[in-house]
């Protein structure tokens, strides 16, 4: 078979046939190879053979092997350690304890071969994870959903991680394999699977991959080589090490890992974790290479890999071009105006996010982004953020929820738990309204009831011993009134999981009609569609609501989006006669067409045109 894919040389990307950063089967052979520049011989184990490998000046040993396969078991023995897994070792099929085999991507028939992907400015995401959103807990299950998410107006999954993790259950953010698929969720050959499924019904498929660190169970890099910083540390554990002795390594690692993502399984994006916690204080930093190789790999491949940033920075150079300074993000989650809308639709809110709770701070984030633009932070005690004003919308995906929101609740209450009806109809307007992204959390989109946890499935007793005293400490700052369930309890993942049956009932259907006629809206209304803000405007009304305004560049189309954040009946008189979109209320039916008063319910939201 012949078989090509990316190596390093000079710090440069180039086309080879044999890779340096994972193992790739070519005719009937396979070259291995693997980085541990401090060490002084490996030791390779495969089919019932020994093979002493070969090291290079950049710490790379290699080693070519004849009459291997698909499947094939291998580990590496590095100077001074036991058999080792492949650091970067495409599959895991026994698990993070277990040994690393051989994939032949080559055998996939892809048949996705029409897809040339999808503008970022139409996207509406969202995220899923692979365990919970159904009862399987598969790929393949997944891929049996997909109509039912066609259907709502989705053409964006965000898959939160797949790295392969210890056990059969975990949020993803403690991955030990990154190049590996959870082999219990379907494998390398599952997720093609559901890539390929979902860009022949017209969505795509976005990623969740961390950086900022590696779980703690068999976690074997450090047996390798220098991957982690004596200078830095995370709240989850060591930082990668990006700018000390010997990480130019680490970076190919990376970067490596972002395009196999790309190349092997058509992935259309990546999801960044807290890139906050990625340190590099080089004077060409991980970001510039990132940026340089990604685009070079666009102009090669014909396709576009968007990268999307979480960070807590409250800062614009997340978005901003390298070649400015910035990091050169596509675009980045916005918890600032989670954290806004929340405290209006739920007062009670107001005890976890302090800073918040004023109509005013949604208002800006409409208009500008960041709500904290380097005013005071009571949560932080320190001044926080800069100002956004004038990024485009384009650049900023917003949300009522996402993973984190209710899994780092005690109880992982989700919204539909927390308020009524009316008032997630409501946040459902304000975000698919918004001149956003706009992200929902699965199950969103008809109230799911079930709680998502945080769950785990450690075997190290070392690890799990302190795990729950960890938890409680993390919830102390937030003074929650409860305390988090024990989550290596399987009980605590099975109750994470989705209850499908619910959208065809009672209220669960009527808000799931209601986000259909939102995206519909959003998707057939060209003023919604224009994410440049140039011809937005976001006012307060009266202290109980804010009134969006788009209007076209010639002023001879309106569109205003009233949302009704009080108790009480909220009126405006429009200028001239407008027609009625849309109405979030079941039992209160405003006119199709007035000249008069425009009189909205409390917790409503409507959608005219003028």
């Amino acid at each position: 078979m012949k078989a090509w894919s990316y190596g390093w040389k000079n710090g440069n990307l180039f086309h080879q046939t044999r890779s340096m950063k994972y193992q790739q089967l070519y005719d009937n052979g396979c070259h291995f190879s693997v980085w541990a520049p401090e060490k002084n011989t490996m030791i390779l184990s495969v089919a019932g053979r020994e093979i002493p490998m070969i090291k290079d000046i950049s710490g790379y040993f290699h080693a070519d092997v004849a009459e291997i396969h698909h499947g094939d078991r291998y580990l590496y023995t590095p100077a001074g350690e036991k058999p080792l897994p492949d650091p970067a070792s495409s599959w895991q099929p026994e698990g993070v304890h277990g040994p690393s085999a051989l994939i032949d991507h080559s055998q996939f028939g892809w048949g996705d071969d029409s897809w040339h992907g999808l503008p970022f400015s139409s996207l509406i995401f969202y995220e899923l994870h692979i365990g919970t959103f159904t009862r399987e807990g598969t790929f393949a299950a997944v891929i049996r959903r997909l109509d039912q998410l066609a259907h709502l107006g989705i053409n964006a999954l965000q898959l939160m991680p797949i790295a392969q993790c210890p056990g059969r259950r975990n949020w993803g953010y403690d991955g030990v394999f990154l190049y590996a698929v959870q082999d219990n969720y379907g494998g390398p050959e599952g997720l093609k699977q559901l890539v390929d499924a979902c860009h022949q019904k017209g969505i795509a498929v976005f990623l969740d991959v961390v950086y900022n660190h590696v779980g703690p169970e068999k976690n074997i890099l450090d047996r390798f080589g220098p991957y982690f910083s004596d200078k830095y540390h995370t709240p989850w554990g060591s930082a990668f090490n990006f700018d000390g002795a010997w990480s130019d390594g680490v970076k190919e690692f990376i970067i490596g890992n972002i395009l196999y993502w790309a190349e092997f399984y058509h992935i259309d994006g990546l999801r960044l974790d807290a890139v906050h916690e990625i340190f590099d204080r080089n004077a060409v930093t991980i970001w510039d290479q990132l940026q340089e190789t990604v685009r070079d790999w666009e102009q090669s491949s014909g396709r576009r890999l968007y990268l999307v940033a979480e960070s807590d920075l409250n800062s614009p150079r997340v978005v901003r071009p390298s070649a400015l300074g910035g990091m050169g993000f596509d675009a980045q989650w916005m918890d600032d105006f989670h954290h806004a809308l929340y405290v209006l639709l739920d007062p009670a809110g107001k005890k976890h996010y302090e800073d918040f709770g004023r109509l005013e701070q949604l208002a800006k984030s409409y208009t500008e982004g960041f709500v904290h633009s380097n005013e005071y932070v009571r949560f932080r005690h320190r001044r926080h953020g800069a100002s956004s004003a004038g990024v485009p919308g384009h650049r900023f995906i917003v949300f009522n929820q996402n993973h984190d929101l209710p899994g780092n609740r005690p109880g992982g209450e989700r919204l539909s738990v927390l308020v009524d009806l009316p008032r997630l109809k409501l946040a459902a307007a304000a975000v698919l309204l918004s001149p956003y992204i706009p992200l929902l959390f699965m199950g969103e989109e008809y109230g799911e009831m079930a709680p998502f946890y945080f769950f785990s499935d450690y075997s190290d007793p070392q690890i799990t011993g302190g795990l729950l005293e960890s938890r409680k400490k993390q919830f102390a700052g937030f003074d929650w009134d409860q305390q988090p369930l024990d989550s290596q309890d399987e009980n605590t993942f099975n109750r994470s999981k989705l209850n499908w049956h619910l959208r065809r009932e009672g209220q669960h259907a009527i808000l799931l009609h209601w986000h259909k006629q939102l995206i519909t809206v959003r998707r057939t209304q060209a003023l919604l569609a224009d994410l440049s803000k140039n011809n937005f405007r976001a006012d307060l009304l009266g202290g109980r609501g804010i009134q969006l305004s788009r209007h076209s560049a010639d002023g001879a189309r309106h569109l205003i989006c009233l949302l009704n954040f009080s108790g009480e009946d909220l009126s405006i008189t429009p200028p001239s006669n407008w027609s009625k979109l849309l109405d979030s209320t079941e039992d209160i039916s405003l006119p199709e067409v007035t000249d008069g008063p425009i009189c909205l319910p409390p917790w409503a939201a409507g959608v005219y045109a003028g």
